[in-house]
């Protein structure tokens, strides 16, 4: 007897959004319902992933340009979809993953040196049919998005929280295109409001688009207070940015 494929949902937006709280709140919402969920990130999710995501995190690679960036990211998809994500699938899991390949057309679009033409070959060869099955787009106006991350950081910006505001509006103006090119996949949530309200508004979403009706509700309630913050967020043996 076969086993049905999982289901795979990635969050994306700017700095700042709440992605990483939304992501264990669907998470917890799924797992509430007795569902296997791994809860992953990129760049990273997996241990050789995870030492990519430093070096880019760091800046290490940004001096060589932003196509030697793109390249180290789909690197790091490749071994994250290898090892995590395709094998979480494949027995039934559902991923849901705080970053995926919309951010790299975005990042690496609103940093305005790459050809999308280059940035789509990149993605054949990393993901071929591993496309999600529902992306939330949490959109957030840069400079709030902005505020919010440098309230939350502890030490020094990473190598895109140091991007000027042009970088962000661009960024943000990114993920919206990409939001309106594919509809049947993305759904915008805005990232402004409370966030219990932008946790149900995720989940009508998910209910809406991948759970069978009649499915029970799930209870979306407010992440464990223990839980990680992005730039710590803790990496499962499984894959749990």
């Amino acid at each position: 007897m076969s086993i049905a494929r999982g289901r795979f949902i990635t969050l994306e937006g700017g700095e700042g959004a709440g992605k990483s709280t939304q992501a264990r709140r669907i998470a917890e919402a799924l797992r509430g319902q007795g569902r296997e969920v791994v809860l992953t990130r990129e760049p990273g999710g997996s241990p050789r992933a995870e030492k990519i995501r430093e070096a880019i995190l760091s800046g290490l690679i940004a001096p060589l340009g932003p196509t030697a960036e793109a390249m180290m990211f789909t690197a790091a998809r490749i071994d994250h979809l290898d090892h995590t994500i395709r094998p979480a699938l494949a027995r039934g899991a559902w991923v849901v993953c705080d970053r995926f390949a919309d951010s790299t057309r975005a990042y690496q679009g609103a940093l305005g040196d790459l050809d999308p033409r280059f940035i789509r070959s990149l993605e054949r060869i990393a993901i071929g049919p591993n496309i999600p099955d529902l992306t939330i787009m949490v959109d957030i106006p840069a400079d709030v998005g902005m505020a919010r991350a440098s309230q939350r950081r502890d030490g020094a910006p990473d190598r895109f929280e140091a991007e000027g505001p042009a970088f962000h509006e661009a960024l943000r103006r990114s993920f919206l295109e990409i939001a309106a090119s594919e509809p049947g996949r993305c759904v915008v949530v805005s990232g402004a409001q409370e966030p219990d309200v932008v946790a149900q508004a995720i989940w009508s979403a998910v209910e809406a688009r991948l759970l069978a009706a009649g499915e029970p509700a799930a209870k979306v309630g407010k992440p464990e207070s223990t839980a990680p913050k992005r730039r710590r967020a803790a990496v499962s043996k499984t894959g749990a940015p």
